[in-house]
């Protein structure tokens, strides 16, 4: 009997057409351009459009693309694994929406709360799923809608001034092919630094109701970031997950054809490739026109990477993450 793996065969990714430049952001708070660029390497971020998009109606527009490239039919999936931290609702999740949207009522779906490493767990979810025989084809989705939820202030322009909206997606396949396939994942978390980089409210763990005219008010509705924490970690726990998956391979960072890290900052992103040895054409970034899009970001970067032939077939092929949580992952795959 055939071994199964899993593969990703298609991909797709949409962004809002509302594009917020750096100059536009300083109607709002005090910045500048290049105070922007020096500190994330960001030049420009998407936003949504109230009453035209939603998180599900985003990550349907990138399933449909993913689904057209893979040669799939909607009806052929059998299970979605959508990441993000900003569903729709509170509850159900965004994707009951996006299965509603394209008409898959009784597949299984599961939501994904890890932040910027959303999309990977998410990946890692569907490969366990597809290699045990339980299912044969997944949409993984990241999405997010963050616009919507910043502090677009001086007050709060540390934050505000990274994160930026979109989706992506990702068609995945059971297979036998052992040389085109995941090869593995990796994941990680640490609750220690919770509060390092998080959203208090809204909260069920609050007297009385959860949201009230006082928490709509209060500090807790803006995002908290301690940047140098974040920082720190994040560069210590991108090598550690990366060389981590190369290792339990058998490969090491010169075997690499293309890493595309989450897209969280400019500078950790070169940093780890400076530590690594991995010329630019290793590493692929494309934070500078969306910013930050938490568990969009490696589905929109892996599909423009795709698009403009940075990955060809038997290339060995990185994501990695880290983000809020604290939580890191990778997944290693041989294209």
């Amino acid at each position: 009997m055939n071994t199964v793996y899993s593969s990703i065969k298609g991909l797709g990714f949409y962004v809002p057409e509302q594009v917020v430049t750096n100059d536009d952001l300083t109607q709002y708070m005090d910045t500048s351009d290049a105070w922007i660029q020096e500190r994330t390497g960001i030049k420009q971020r998407r936003f949504f459009t109230y009453g035209k998009e939603t998180n599900a109606s985003m990550a349907t527009a990138a399933s449909r693309m993913a689904l057209e490239r893979a040669g799939v039919e909607a009806k052929d999936v059998d299970l979605i694994v959508y990441a993000t931290l900003s569903p729709d609702y509170f509850f159900p999740g965004s994707a009951f929406l996006m299965q509603r949207e394209l008409g898959l009522e009784g597949i299984a779906v599961i939501d994904v709360r890890q932040q910027c490493s959303g999309f990977v767990y998410a990946l890692s979810i569907a490969d366990q799923f597809i290699k045990t025989g339980m299912y044969r084809t997944a949409l993984v989705v990241g999405s997010e809608i963050q616009s919507s939820m910043m502090n677009k202030t001086t007050e709060g322009r540390n934050v505000a001034v990274i994160f930026g909206d979109g989706a992506g997606a990702a068609v995945v396949q059971a297979t036998t092919d052992p040389e085109h396939r995941i090869l593995s994942t990796h994941l990680h978390a640490d609750g220690r630094y919770a509060e390092e980089l998080y959203l208090k409210d809204p909260g069920s763990s609050r007297p009385n109701r959860f949201i009230t005219s006082e928490t709509a008010t209060s500090e807790g509705i803006n995002v908290v970031m301690n940047g140098n924490a974040v920082f720190k970690h994040a560069v210590v726990r991108f090598m550690e997950v990366i060389n981590e998956s190369l290792t339990a391979n058998g490969y090491n960072a010169d075997d690499l054809d293309l890493l595309v890290p989450h897209q969280a900052n400019i500078r950790i992103s070169g940093y780890v490739q400076q530590q690594m040895g991995l010329p630019d054409e290793k590493v692929f970034n494309n934070i500078q026109h969306y910013g930050n899009t938490t568990a969009a970001s490696i589905p929109i970067a892996l599909t423009e990477a795709f698009e403009q032939g940075c990955i060809k077939s038997g290339d060995l092929v990185c994501l990695a993450a880290f983000g809020s949580g604290f939580t890191w992952a990778s997944a290693l795959m041989r294209w």
